[in-house]
């Protein structure tokens, strides 16, 4: 039974209840018991517990969360404490530094974002050890994909981030004009150049947030 501790409790109760999800919790519990699976089976849904779907005024959509050591906790891009930075969340840092001015922190923790209503969503929530996207097409695309529709239909605006063509296919569930969709391709080092730096995503973010009556968004992260 999945408890989230907020709203998301009583609007995804329903699709907790499906056939895919409940294939999906007896296909993790075999991998869990058998394999190296990230993150922690208790910090698989930390997206969702720390951003209430009342809160969002950001969705930042990653593919599936890293595969190495000490690093995924359940935010999309974060990694934990005393881990190092991975590239792409570098270039992100940079951008970011150009966009806004913000200084590169010395960690990779992004828990303040998500706790000022950046939801950090990966499409799938768990992977194997060392092999990125093991996960895939095992029933949390459907899941995440619910998840995208229920924040369409909120009449708060949100912000959606969709870097990378995984997170561009998800822009067929956004229909409500009362939401922003920034696109561009992923901030890995093999596409960064190819559009993302120079995007200025999170500057168009705070705009039309405040524009629409909604605090901005502190990017800036703090050092360790």
């Amino acid at each position: 039974m999945v408890i989230l501790h907020n709203d998301w409790d009583h609007l995804l109760k329903d699709e907790f209840q499906k056939d895919y999800y409940l294939k999906l919790r007896k296909f993790l519990a075999r991998e869990y018991k058998t394999k190296c699976i990230f993150p922690d089976m208790y910090m698989i849904f930390e997206a969702l517990k720390l951003t209430s779907y009342q809160d969002v005024k950001v969705v930042l959509l990653g593919q599936d969360p890293y595969h190495g050591e000490n690093q995924a906790h359940g935010l999309a891009f974060s990694v934990q404490k005393g881990t190092g930075i991975p590239p792409s969340l570098i270039n992100i840092f940079q951008e970011l530094q150009t966009d806004l001015g913000c200084f590169i922190p010395n960690n990779g923790y992004l828990e303040p974002w998500a706790k000022q209503g950046v939801l950090l969503l990966n499409t799938s929530l768990t992977v194997v050890a060392h092999k990125a996207n093991s996960h895939k097409n095992i029933g949390w695309e459907t899941l995440t994909d619910a998840i995208i529709q229920l924040l369409n239909q909120k009449n708060a605006p949100i912000v959606f981030f969709l870097w990378g063509n995984n997170a561009k296919s998800k822009a067929q569930y956004l229909t409500n004009p009362q939401h922003l969709v920034l696109k561009s391709v992923h901030p890995s080092p093999l596409s960064a150049h190819r559009g993302f730096f120079g995007s200025k995503p999170f500057s168009q973010a705070n705009t039309w947030l405040g524009e629409h009556g909604q605090s901005e968004i502190d990017w800036q992260i703090p050092n360790l």
